[in-house]
């Protein structure tokens, strides 16, 4: 019988406790205290800069301590190839589901999914252990300063929505890009 899991509880609020950009792909993450962000576009330097809907990804203290119980070790933030980590525990997945972030506003576009990079660079197994610990990708809705400190606070309406295995997002949010 396989071993159940402890839940982590849906974060409301959470400070910003790092911030990480590269400036192309396959280069290491940079640490930063912080960084311009536009709507439409996300952070200033990243590789994902002006990509359609990938403008910054959020990841938890919470779900990082759970991969890292997973792999074994502790994991190195930095190396999950993340923007933004926050401290708690579960961010909303719905995608629709809208946060603040410091002055910013966000929506979830999906789930992250670790990707293969993280076995090389972690180690063996690192990409199996961050599978749904590795944060949401977002898409920048109102851009601004984010900086270490900020706080994240999920949108209350959005959040028991978000929350509902049968929420229609298309339904509460519609998207002008999902043609």
């Amino acid at each position: 019988m396989r071993a159940v899991e402890p839940e982590l509880e849906l974060i409301d609020t959470a400070a910003v406790v790092a911030i990480y950009i590269a400036p192309a792909t396959r280069l290491a993450m940079k640490s930063i205290d912080r960084v311009e962000v536009a709507a439409g576009a996300g952070l200033a330097g990243d590789r994902y800069e002006n990509t359609r809907h990938r403008h910054v990804s959020v990841f938890s203290t919470g779900e990082l301590a759970e991969a890292s119980a997973r792999f074994g070790t502790d994991i190195d933030p930095a190396l999950t190839r993340r923007n933004v980590l926050v401290d708690g525990g579960l961010l909303p997945r719905t995608p629709g589901a809208r946060m603040q972030l410091g002055a910013l506003h966000i929506e979830v576009v999906r789930d992250a999914a670790p990707c293969k990079m993280l076995d090389m660079e972690i180690g063996d197994n690192a990409r199996a252990s961050m599978r749904r610990r590795a944060g949401v990708i977002c898409r920048v809705l109102t851009g601004g300063t984010l900086q270490v400190g900020d706080m994240l606070r999920v949108d209350p309406v959005d959040d028991s929505e978000a929350t509902s295995d049968s929420h229609d997002a298309s339904h509460s949010f519609p998207s002008t890009d999902r043609r």
